[in-house]
């Protein structure tokens, strides 16, 4: 296919508009072009800000994501947010033993937590400790250890040596980003060795991620796509993510 350059870029940004992501050499196939013509076509849209340059693609939005306190999270979409909270009930069962680990989202589905009985919870959150606490039907294990401000829950290695005493049936986790090849991140390193260790302890785990998540990455790597079983995110999420998350083998739920 031959194309002036501002065919080219005018295709690029229609893709991405489409698919909140390009890759590099789907378009130098597509467009019958070079990875570097690829490359520089990407390094003139991203000086005009019309896109971010990362390895090998390029997003919209700044695909990386800095530290925000919790109360600011719960605030932006709090709608999908509760969405994807009440599709994950449906997986919860009475005397299920569950890892709550923390997040604006995971927060949202403690709240939730009201008509299922029996339920033992390990979390990291004390934001989560506090709602369940009141509910007679759930025992709850607060893990102890550094107190992220931020997120207001527990990380480092005592959270980390409490959490591998239990085993638990399933673990609700939410992240910060989900990148095709970077896989699961959140902004904090102590907060992924904590989740990674939470992986560890559970036999399924959940993904709770609204659909702003996904393209994007944190500082910290918890996991590949692969190493979790259920993904449920809301409505928003592209086509092409949808097929991404789908290739893998992982299950997808939208709310």
């Amino acid at each position: 296919m031959s194309n002036s350059i501002a065919e080219r870029h005018q295709i690029i940004l229609n893709r991405l508009k489409e698919q909140g992501f390009v890759n590099v050499s789907e378009l130098s196939d597509e467009l019958g072009v070079s990875l570097v013509t690829i490359r520089k076509d990407l390094k003139v849209l991203e000086s005009r800000n019309l896109l971010y340059r990362t390895h090998g693609s390029a997003s919209l939005t700044d695909p990386y994501i800095t530290d925000r306190n919790i109360s600011e999270k719960e605030k932006i979409g709090a709608k999908e947010k509760q969405q994807i909270a009440l599709r994950a009930i449906d997986f919860i069962e009475p005397s299920d033993s569950i890892i709550l680990a923390s997040g604006s989202t995971i927060l949202e589905l403690a709240r939730q937590l009201t008509s299922i009985s029996q339920l033992q919870v390990v979390t990291a959150s004390l934001n989560v400790a506090q709602i369940l606490n009141v509910n007679p039907n759930i025992e709850t294990h607060q893990l102890g250890g550094i107190i992220r401000k931020s997120s207001n829950s527990a990380v480092g290695p005592f959270a980390e040596r409490m959490m591998k005493s239990y085993s638990c049936n399933k673990l609700f986790i939410g992240v910060d980003g989900i990148d095709n090849d970077f896989g699961l991140t959140t902004t904090n390193a102590l907060e992924a060795s904590l989740n990674q260790v939470m992986i560890a302890s559970a036999r399924k785990v959940f993904v709770l991620a609204d659909s702003t998540k996904f393209g994007r990455r944190g500082f910290g790597k918890i996991c590949d796509i692969t190493d979790v079983d259920v993904v449920i995110t809301d409505k928003g999420i592209s086509g092409s993510m949808v097929k991404l998350i789908e290739s893998t083998g992982v299950e997808l739920v939208i709310a």
